[in-house]
């Protein structure tokens, strides 16, 4: 944020940050991609939306699901990302409104719901593959699949979140051109009609609202790579302003598509089925190519989650939250220990199912956005004059007004919860409530070393001061 000196704020970003390695930043375009593919990734995984709710519903949420629920949270992410140039992201946003108590609770939920989220990815890339290669289907073979594919994408993010960026801009582009192609050669068997074919007593609404959900959130994630990003007060707005575009008409487009050019049956809408629509309307080199770009936006995702996975927990360790050896970087500037202990959560986490890990998911990355409403509107109302390099329009009421909806939309998710992921997903939450108090712990006994970074200004100040950091 910035300092007060009895005139005028000093904006964070003036200040030396955590990218003092040298090591070369992010630019606009591997930014976007990076942001599509902690979001998105293409339209694999939407089709239960059409199981659940039918064409009409699939289709009309995909349109405005993004007004009530990612432009929002892409414009919170913007000013704050903006606000707070550095790795730790969401973390230091909520310790700056609620303390570092609560700053550290949404850390962990944050990145437990990272975790869960990467443990889809190798689910999702052998679902579109076990129908060419049935063995991929159960048993040794899909968990020394599973290992594998986890082992190789752990690799890439070790070697530079720069390689990685370029990478995901390959194969983003790789990803949606099967698409497009199949969206010109489907021109002469779509039926409008079939686009309106609903039925609202026949709805799975938990199913459809927990996919709509997963499918368009975690815009915030890339806030924990702010400080990787070259010039993040220009490049951040900008980057998720074209990543929105790009994320919702990669799902808009596939599912008018597949919608309107195959007969519509709603139970064979469900994980990699549109492998088989691009088989109908193009034949076996068309299913080919869209189960490789499957394979490939998989990929991207996983790679794209784990970055901000890892560079969380380096930058909580750069505020003093983590121990110290979470801030070790590789000679590549990647977060070593934060890449380990991430892999790790995902092998732990991949025995799950693909819509238990979705639910479980959702439930506590709910939980975290209520904390980032709090904060940002508590900001607004405590620092009005703090430095935003960039501002939502609408003062303090229209922020208030902006958060309504998503947080309307929350309780709605939170509602439908099943017993069993609620129980899990509140224990998890008692776990980060009983584990900050104890690393605190063992920091007074000096069990474990615990360091803020000097480049990093200080969010708390004694009594009487007006600003945020010394």
């Amino acid at each position: 944020m910035g300092e007060f000196t009895g005139g005028d704020y000093i904006s964070v970003g003036e200040l030396p940050t955590s990218r003092a390695n040298h090591m070369k930043k992010v630019s606009v375009l591997p930014l976007v991609f990076l942001i599509f593919y902690e979001v998105s990734g293409g339209p694999f995984g939407v089709e239960d939306t059409v199981q659940a709710a039918g064409p009409l519903l699939a289709l009309l949420g995909f349109l405005v699901f993004p007004l009530i629920w990612s432009v929002p949270e892409a414009l919170i992410t913007a000013e704050m990302g903006t606000m707070f140039p550095e790795n730790s992201g969401y973390v230091v946003w909520v310790s700056a409104a609620l303390g570092p108590y609560w700053g550290f609770q949404q850390g962990w939920m944050k990145w437990l719901s990272g975790v869960i989220d990467n443990a889809l990815y190798p689910v999702l890339f052998l679902d579109y593959l076990k129908s060419a290669i049935p063995a991929l289907g159960g048993g040794l073979p899909r968990v020394v699949a599973t290992w594998g594919l986890t082992i190789v994408l752990t690799y890439l993010n070790y070697r530079g979140l720069t390689i990685v960026g370029w990478v995901a801009v390959c194969l983003g582009i790789f990803s949606l051109l099967p698409f497009v192609v199949m969206g010109f050669m489907a021109i002469p068997d779509i039926q409008p009609s079939r686009w309106l074919v609903t039925d609202l007593k026949n709805v799975d609404w938990n199913l459809y609202l927990n996919t709509l959900f997963w499918n368009l959130n975690y815009w915030d994630s890339i806030s924990t790579l702010a400080g990787e990003v070259e010039n993040p007060k220009k490049t951040l707005p900008k980057a998720l302003f074209y990543a929105l575009i790009l994320v919702v008409l990669g799902y808009f487009f596939p599912l008018l598509v597949g919608t309107g050019a195959v007969p519509v049956n709603r139970e064979l809408w469900s994980d990699g089925y549109f492998s088989d629509i691009a088989m109908i309307i193009g034949g076996v080199w068309l299913r080919w190519w869209l189960q490789a770009a499957a394979a490939m936006s998989n990929m991207g995702m996983f790679v794209a989650e784990m970055s901000s996975d890892s560079f969380q927990l380096l930058g909580m360790a750069e505020r003093g939250m983590l121990p110290e050896f979470f801030t070790r970087r590789s000679r590549h500037g990647t977060p070593l220990i934060g890449i380990l202990f991430s892999a790790s959560g995902v092998l732990l986490l991949s025995w799950l199912s693909f819509q238990e890990i979705v639910a479980a998911e959702n439930f506590l990355y709910c939980i975290g956005m209520i904390l980032e409403f709090i904060a940002y509107i508590l900001l607004r109302i405590k620092h009005p004059n703090a430095s935003r390099p960039y501002k939502v329009p609408g003062g303090t009421v229209g922020a208030i007004v902006m958060c309504i909806p998503p947080t309307i939309l929350i309780c709605v998710v939170l509602a439908f919860s099943s017993l069993k992921v609620m129980v899990i997903s509140i224990i998890a939450m008692v776990i980060g409530l009983v584990m900050q108090p104890c690393l605190k712990f063992f920091e007074k006994k000096r069990w474990m070393k615990f360091s803020h970074s000097s480049e990093l200004p200080d969010l708390h100040e004694e009594e009487g001061t007006h600003s945020l950091v010394r």
